[in-house]
C-alpha cells in the first residue's frame, strides 16, 4: 500500500529527498523502515521500534525536519519528516534483510534479543558487540535509504498490522 502525504511544499523540503506535483502531494524518494520480529510482545514491539529509530534520527540529521510550535508558541522537539513504516517477518526473513542491509551499506541500526536483558547503553553495545554477525538474534531491524533500495532490503516481510 502507498500513501501519499499533503504538506506545503518549499525549496528546502525538495532538495530533501522529497518530490511533488501540481496537486502538492509528497512522494518520498526515501524511506525509513523497521522491521520487527513476528514473535514479540506488544511491548517489545513498542520498545525495538522506538530504539531502532533512534538511531536513525541521532544519525542521519537529514531525516530529521524542523522543530514544532503550537498557536500558544510553545515549543516542541522536531521529528522524523516522514513517515516510519513498520514491517514484520519471521527470524528468517529478519536474517535476510539484515544482509541485504549489509550488502547495500544502507543506515542501518539493529537490536537483538540479548537487550531485553540488558539495563543500559554500555551494555546494550556490549552485548550486540559480543556475537558475530552472522549469528546476531535479531528482533528488530531499522534501515534508511532510497525508497527503493529499502524495498528490496525489505522483500519476504509484511506491512505490521
Amino acid at each position: 500500500m502507498q500513501r501519499t502525504y499533503k504538506t506545503r511544499m518549499n525549496g528546502a523540503r525538495q532538495s530533501r529527498g522529497m518530490s511533488t506535483s501540481s496537486t502538492d502531494a509528497v512522494r518520498f524518494d526515501t524511506k525509513i523502515a523497521v522491521l520487527l520480529r513476528d514473535d514479540l510482545e506488544p511491548w517489545q514491539r513498542l520498545n525495538v521500534t522506538a530504539f531502532l529509530v533512534s538511531g536513525l534520527g541521532a544519525t542521519l540529521p537529514e531525516v530529521v525536519g524542523e522543530p514544532y510550535e503550537d498557536a500558544d508558541g510553545v515549543a516542541y522537539l522536531p521529528m522524523f519528516r516522514q513517515p516510519v513504516l513498520v514491517f514484520e517477518g519471521g527470524k528468517e526473513t529478519l536474517k535476510a534483510a539484515h544482509e541485504r542491509a549489509l550488502s547495500r551499506a544502507l543506515p542501518r541500526a539493529v537490536f537483538t534479543a540479548d537487550l531485553f536483558s540488558t539495563g543500559n547503553d554500555r551494555d546494550n553495545r556490549a552485548a550486540v558487540r559480543a556475537v558475530p554477525t552472522a549469528e546476531l538474534d535479531l528482533v528488530g531491524l531499522a534501515v534508511y535509504g532510497p525508497r527503493n533500495g529499502v524495498d528490496k532490503v525489505l522483500k519476504g516481510a509484511r506491512m505490521h498490522p
